[in-house]
């Protein structure tokens, strides 16, 4: 099977030195994804495309690498014929991969050229509708709105007959435009914000402010590893978690509660960027929306910016909330959303709505930056693709490679169990709804979650556990 890459329209655009910058590095990225599939994946560079070649057995694992690659904006499956000019051979060629979709259909022949030939498109259009009506049994020939497109390529002397066309993520190369570090709470905006970043082309490490124990920060990492696996794994990234309880205890001791939540915000930021100093990022990235919550109005926006030197992006700012959870759907990032607690908001007492520069200068200087200061060197980096590892070793919960008699509950997606069921699992709860039906379990018994990488797992374990129920365990089968 043969797949041709269109490239995102912008990069297309751009002066011939940018443009042959993106194209590598976008055929770069591919080679290096698509070589964890099978070494013997073929990509091949062109001024306007790229090629892929493989075999059929790996033709699925190509198909979603390539529609969530940045920089990719559609791809096409062709079957390639060496026809020439030909154009018997190119109408019998097409025709036997579109002939029976015209049956009974409106139709028109679509042809596109590339290299020097002697024939226009319109003739080759012409000379293959004319067979199709021929060998065919179409209802006719519509220009403008046919029931069926019938599209090829003649390139030199090869004729590309397209069989799909998929629409992929567009946006440019992961690697073309820098590097930034994102401020990660899990939630719908966070996540939603980190994804437009990637998408953009820009290289997107995470921080996370730790305020909630170590159940919120496995699921943060959880998230993360899913943005990264999903729309950025040709790069190598870090996920920082910077310990944040004693600020928040600082805060509270030294900040008036209308102030609190914009200085938490601020402190994240001035912590964030003493990281981007040291990992020689320039950028850093939140998920805020104007008025979505009090923090967020414009004045209190600039209060927060003005505690920082970096460039702040905010994606999300003009965006509604229905809008950013509509492509956290389509993303796949809405459940881990909807089970991720949200802790900025527990210092967020009668908040300041226009917030004060001069009293925010007063309240700032109340502070003890020491505290901050130690959080940030107590922070841990790793790199994203080693947080299974991280989380597993440093489970809370016990794993056991064995059920011992206990029910072993799939966590996992509908659409994740039915592409590999566990034998083993009696029970089937996705673990956005673990959290309300475990406790119609009869309790009595001992209970084991499964997924795949045991990361959720632990994560909500740990949750129950926080809610009281001890009769639950990671399950991690034996190979």
């Amino acid at each position: 099977m043969k797949f041709i890459v269109k490239l995102f329209p912008e990069i297309m655009v751009k002066g011939g030195p940018v443009k042959k910058k993106m194209i590598t590095m976008l055929t770069n990225n591919l080679q290096t994804l698509l070589s964890r599939i099978d070494g013997s994946i073929e990509v091949k560079k062109f001024w306007d495309k790229i090629e892929v070649q493989v075999d059929d057995q790996f033709i699925e694992p190509v198909r979603k690498a390539l529609s969530q690659t940045p920089g990719v904006e559609q791809y096409l499956e062709v079957v390639q014929y060496q026809t020439g000019e030909d154009l018997d051979l190119i109408a019998e060629k097409v025709a036997e991969h579109k002939l029976d979709l015209v049956n009974g259909k409106t139709f028109v022949s679509r042809a596109k050229r590339s290299g020097t030939h002697s024939v226009t498109s319109f003739e080759i259009e012409k000379h293959v509708g004319s067979y199709f009506c021929k060998h065919g049994n179409p209802s006719g020939v519509d220009l403008h709105n046919p029931d069926v497109k019938v599209e090829f390529e003649l390139s030199q002397n090869t004729l590309n007959v397209i069989t799909r066309r998929v629409q992929a993520l567009g946006g440019y190369p992961i690697g073309t435009q820098g590097e930034l570090l994102s401020l990660m709470s899990g939630g719908f905006d966070s996540t939603v914000a980190s994804y437009l970043t990637m998408k953009r082309g820009i290289k997107t490490h995470f921080i996370f402010f730790n305020l909630g124990g170590a159940a919120h920060e496995v699921g943060v990492k959880q998230v993360a590893l899913y943005l990264w696996s999903q729309f950025g794994a040709s790069h190598r990234v870090q996920f920082i978690s910077v310990p944040f309880e004693d600020v928040v205890t600082e805060i509270f001791n030294s900040t008036h509660e209308s102030y609190m939540g914009v200085t938490l915000k601020r402190l994240m930021l001035m912590a964030a960027e003493k990281v981007a100093d040291v990992m020689g990022i320039d950028a850093l990235v939140t998920g805020e929306s104007v008025a979505q919550v009090s923090s967020q109005t414009l004045r209190n926006l600039a209060l927060i910016d003005e505690a920082c030197n970096k460039l702040v992006l905010r994606p999300l700012s003009t965006m509604n909330k229905p809008e950013i959870i509509d492509i956290a759907d389509k993303i796949g990032t809405r459940e881990y959303a909807e089970n991720m607690p949200e802790y900025c908001g527990v210092i967020s007492q009668n908040p300041v709505t226009h917030g004060s520069f001069k009293r925010m200068g007063r309240e700032a200087k109340k502070f003890n930056y020491d505290v901050l200061e130690t959080a940030v060197e107590q922070a841990v980096s790793i790199p994203v693709d080693k947080i299974v590892d991280d989380v597993n070793s440093a489970a809370p919960v016990e794993v056991a490679n064995q059920t011992g008699g206990a029910t072993v509950i799939d966590i996992r997606r509908q659409g994740e169990i039915s592409q590999a069921p566990l034998a083993l699992a009696e029970l089937q709860i996705p673990f956005n709804e673990l959290n309300r039906e475990f406790k119609k379990l009869d309790q009595s018994k001992q209970y084991l979650l499964y997924c795949d990488k045991g990361v959720m797992s632990q994560l909500h374990a740990q949750y129950l556990r926080d809610a009281g129920f001890n009769n639950v365990r990671v399950f991690r089968p034996e190979d």
